[in-house]
Formats: structure tokens, sequence, C-alpha cells
């Protein structure tokens, strides 16, 4: 995510490295790299430079305390900045009304329909609602088959209207629905093109006209960049949109469109999604952004995902098999599936300050795991239980079981055993063994 950027970024730093105090000179260096960078990134040219501007306002005439660098001044102030960018605190998403209409809304390819399974998902699993998903794309039949397997996945309800040729009447059909059916949210998904043009913004303006959405969501493809921001731009002229979605974080994000939207269309981006599985989808924090952009990881997010997964109850009870030295291999099934519930591999590793860096050219494969899942599979519950117990001959059969030879079925079991030592070890320092989610 922003991998570039960042880079860029941290080149334009080096300038105040081994440097004892900021002045004019230096800072000039720095801004001038700071705002080559963002225009790299696709930032629109004014953005930059008066982002840049304010950035060299600050620094000027800083003065620099013993327990600060010149460059570390010059990253928070950068930092701040950023922040203030991308909006300055996160937004609220209202779900008023009964039930709560909500219309998606953006170009076809930018990941409307799978977003709109993901909120679906995120609003009946995070915050106890029961929603409708609505069809009201008439010209793509995909469109339809998609979010009906989305719904179906997720275990939400869908509505739609194959025969349908009338947008309007299918969303206002739908809350109809809903209110006959008890579902407290109406999450819209409408048509898309591969540009603007002025039938499907006449559409999507009659739908909002006919329905009153409390949230209005503009869903944008975040590898666009500032191609992104001008079609925004388009549509918010149009419908006045409540929110902003970027999609595919994951790919090859140059950042233009998450450091430009706000700045260009004054609305906040709201949520923030990668990958297609239905649990990829965060509420957007403009500062935790801005931290993972300058490489400082994002903890409390990263901290926030595993607290959603891991129940404190078993926590404390795994805790214990550790320090009485029980843990076994069942324990550590569970503690990988949990793991993967959190979301991509790469991306969590990248929420750890100085990781992102490290990681950046590794290539690390959500089915890491898959080996080893295999080889605890092919045991029996005694074998899981019993690590101790695992003889040769009960080797040969869980290598065989599992489709892998002896040397990776012994391999592992020496890596277990000595993360059991290693569990040991923690747990005799002062401060324990701590599991996400649990108090002290």
């Amino acid at each position: 995510m922003f991998q570039n950027l960042a880079e860029r970024l941290e080149s334009a730093f080096k300038n105040l490295k081994g440097e004892a105090r900021i002045n004019e000179l230096n800072i000039a260096n720095t801004v001038k790299d700071i705002r080559r960078a963002l225009l790299d990134a696709d930032v629109n040219f004014k953005i930059a430079k008066e982002f840049t501007d304010k950035v060299k306002e600050k620094a000027v005439g800083e003065k620099v305390i013993n327990a600060i660098s010149p460059s570390q001044l010059m990253v928070k102030i950068v930092q701040d900045e950023l922040t203030q960018l991308m909006g300055g605190t996160e937004s609220v998403f209202r779900l008023d009304g009964n039930p709560t209409v909500i219309l998606i809304a953006g170009l076809q390819g930018s990941g409307k329909t799978t977003f709109t399974g993901k909120l679906a998902n995120y609003l009946k699993t995070k915050k106890g609602k029961s929603p409708l998903v609505v069809a009201a794309d008439i010209y793509r039949p995909a469109a339809i088959d998609q979010l009906t397997v989305l719904a179906d996945q997720i275990g939400v309800s869908i509505y739609s209207e194959r025969e349908n040729k009338d947008a309007v009447a299918i969303a206002q059909n739908a809350i109809k629905e809903a209110k006959a059916t008890n579902k407290n949210v109406v999450i819209i998904d409408t048509a898309g093109r591969l540009a603007v043009d002025e039938v499907m913004m006449t559409e999507v303006a009659n739908i909002r006209a006919a329905v009153n959405p409390t949230e209005i969501l503009f869903v944008v493809d975040a590898m666009t960049g500032q191609d992104a921001v001008n079609t925004a731009k388009t549509f918010n002229d149009r419908l006045d949109f409540t929110g902003v979605v970027l999609t595919k974080l994951d790919g090859d994000t140059r950042g233009g469109a998450a450091l430009s939207i706000k700045y260009t269309v004054d609305k906040p981006i709201k949520f923030v999604s990668s990958g297609e599985k239905m649990d990829t989808l965060d509420v957007f924090y403009p500062e935790r952004m801005a931290q993972r952009i300058l490489g400082m990881g994002d903890i409390t997010t990263l901290v926030e995902k595993a607290q959603a997964q891991f129940n404190e109850a078993e926590a404390k009870k795994l805790e214990k098999k550790i320090r009485k030295n029980q843990f076994d291999f069942q324990d550590f099934l569970d503690q990988l599936q949990q793991i993967k519930k959190m979301g991509n591999l790469k991306d969590l590793m990248g929420m750890i300050p100085g990781v992102g860096k490290a990681i950046k050219d590794v290539d690390i494969n959500d089915d890491a795991f898959k080996g080893i899942e295999a080889i605890i599979s092919s045991m029996t519950p005694f074998e899981r239980a019993n690590p101790d117990a695992i003889s040769p001959s009960r080797k040969q059969r869980i290598a065989k079981g599992s489709g892998k030879d002896m040397n990776e079925v012994n391999a592992f079991m020496k890596q277990f055993e000595q993360m059991k030592q290693m569990m040991k070890m923690m747990n005799n320092m002062p401060m324990g063994g701590r599991f996400p989610g649990m108090k002290r």
C-alpha cells in the first residue's frame, strides 16, 4: 500500500539526517523532494504545492529539542499535514431511519458490487444490523448474479427484479420489501459505466431523489489516481454524496486518490477496502493512514483486528495451557485459523512498525499455512493433544495423509517444539505472556 510514495518520502527526509538543526536551505531541499514524491503519486500539482507550502511554513523557525532530530521533526510535521489533507479525523457513518437507506455509486469496475457485499457483512457482524442488498443495475445481468452469490456467502437477503428495467422502481420496491420483512438497512447497488455519461448520472440522481438515502457512498478504485478524483467531482456535483470508499488498496496504489479526494470534493473517506474477501473492509482513519504512508505501521488497527477475532475467555484458557507447557497441535491450529480471519498476511505484517519496508519485496502468500494445516489435520485427536506421543510410525502415516515427506513433517515438529520452549521462556519473564484481547 503506497509503497513507492513511502519510499520517496523517506528519501526526502534523508536531507535532514546528520543535520544539527533545521534551516531554510535544508527545509527547501526536503520540501522540494516531498513535492516531487506527491506529484509522482499522481497528486494534483495545486494540492501538492499547497501541502508543501504548509509544511515549509510550519518547519521554518521550528526549534528542535535535544530528544528529537530535525528529520524526526519534519516527519511529524508531514504526518500532521497528511492527516489533515485526508480529513483529520474519522468520519461518522450514519445509520438513521427505519430502514436506513444507503446508495452506492461509481464507475463500472470500481468494486461497487463487492463493496456492497462487504458493507452488508460489516453492518451485520459489527453493528448487529439486518441488511437487505438491492441489485439495481438493470444493464449488467452479471452484477445481479455477483450480488446474489455474495449475499448467499454472507447470509443476507437480496432484492432483485430481473425483468424490470426501471431502476427507480426497483429501489422503491426494495424499501417496501425491507419494511415488510423487518430489514433495518437497505443497500442499493446502482449501475456503473466505463465512463461518466448523462444517462447514468440522471438515473442515479433519480434513485437518490426517490429514496432519500441517509448515506450516499461514491466507490473509487484507488489505483486510478487523479482520474478517480476528477470522476468524484463530477458525481458529487450531481449527487452531493456523503462519503468516499477507496477500493483495491492491495493493488499497485500510487496514493493520489487517497491524498487528493477530500481536498477536491470536501467529502470524507469513510471506508477502505482491499481484496475480495468479505471481511476486508475497514473504517478509514486519516491519522492511521498517514502513519502507514510514512512507514510507521498501524499497531492500533492490528490490535483491533486481533481483538475482533480472539475471545478473551479462550485467550485466558490458552494462557494457562502455555504456562503449564501444555500447548498442543490443536491449539496451534486454532490460532492459525484466527490469524487467517484477520486479513491478508502481508498487510497485517505491514502494520508493524519497520516491518513493511523489510518485506516489501517478499512474496507472502495467504496459503503459506496450508502445509502446516494439512500436517495437523492428518493427525488423530489424540496425536494433536499429545505431541510427545507421536512416534516415527505415526509420523509416516501423518506424512502420507498430508501429502508431505518425512523431512517436512520432522522439520515442522522441531519448529513446534522450539516455539513451545520460547513460549515457556516468555512466561517465566516478570510480565508473562499476553494475548490479543486480554487485559492485565
